[in-house]
């Protein structure tokens, strides 16, 4: 059986609101590097797509557009809309994989979908309040329904290609499965192929089709990913080299600067300086309107 949840663990998920409240006319978004998530509350309103796509909601909806994408909202003006939106930050190791795998726009009616619902509402009842640490709630509800809509996407096959697609696979599931188990394996394509009960050319182009990089990458992208954590929690780097399957710290220094262009020591430095920086925002944010900078 895959455990989905431990490779779904290591997806960053992010929501940020900068919008609660009543919208009148059009509204244009955009952001370089986001997604965009929009809680329509009540109201009418429609979401015109840079390639020309044309969304129209007229009952509580959930909106979600993963990838940075230029879009505009017009609200009915004799119907107010009520909402809320967030930008969206989805951070894996394999992230261009699975935002390229995901349909280019979510809207999903709330009413036809029980658990997203209960989630809207008390978004809605949080965003609409002045409770303290409001900000804070709200993100964090924002992200719960970001992990609602991978889930949705899984249990209804509309992930094509990428990790994902690969989860719902009936070959190549367990064989991510056993790579993000145990890393630590010295995995070679004929060992993954038969786990797979695939010959190793099938396998291997099976692979490269579904998820769009080759066995190899995707475990070494691994290995990376399980070390940054590693790091984080002040590990040895020669520890880390051997949990993650290389025999010498040198050769874990190696690939990683390969693969993200910084030493070991030099990504946790910068990593630890982006931590102080978040922490010290939502610190700011957990403060009455009054105090805050």
């Amino acid at each position: 059986m895959v455990n989905i949840n431990n490779i779904l663990r290591r997806i960053s998920i992010k929501a940020e609101v900068f919008f609660s409240g009543k919208l009148c006319g059009i509204q244009t978004f955009d952001s370089k590097d986001k997604g965009h998530l929009h809680l329509l509350r009540e109201g009418t309103l429609t979401i015109l797509m840079s390639n020309g796509q044309k969304v129209v909601a007229s009952e509580p909806t959930l909106i979600f557009i993963p990838t940075p994408s230029e879009h505009r909202i017009l609200a009915d003006q004799s119907s107010t809309a009520q909402l809320v939106c967030a930008t969206v930050t989805i951070d894996t190791i394999h992230r261009g994989l699975l935002l390229e795998a995901l349909p280019n726009i979510f809207c999903l009616p709330l009413g036809k979908l029980p658990d997203f619902s209960r989630t809207a509402q008390w978004l809605f009842e949080e965003a609409f309040s002045h409770s303290i640490a409001r900000q804070v709630i709200i993100d964090k509800l924002s992200e719960i329904f970001l992990l609602q809509l991978l889930r949705y996407s899984l249990e209804r096959n509309l992930v094509k290609s990428g990790t994902l697609a690969a989860l719902t696979h009936p070959m190549l599931a367990k064989v991510i499965s056993a790579m993000h188990e145990q890393p630590e394996v010295n995995w070679t394509v004929e060992s993954l192929a038969d786990v797979a009960a695939m010959s190793r050319s099938r396998f291997a182009a099976t692979f490269k089709s579904v998820i769009g990089i080759t066995p190899n990458d995707y475990l070494t992208d691994i290995r990376i990913s399980l070390a940054q954590d590693l790091l984080l929690q002040e590990k040895p780097i020669n520890l880390i080299a051997n949990l993650v399957g290389y025999e010498h710290g040198s050769a874990l220094a190696r690939i990683f600067r390969k693969k993200l262009g910084q030493a070991p020591r030099d990504w946790l430095k910068s990593s630890k300086n982006k931590e102080s920086l978040f922490d010290a925002k939502n610190h700011a944010l957990s403060l009455p309107e009054n105090e805050r900078l």
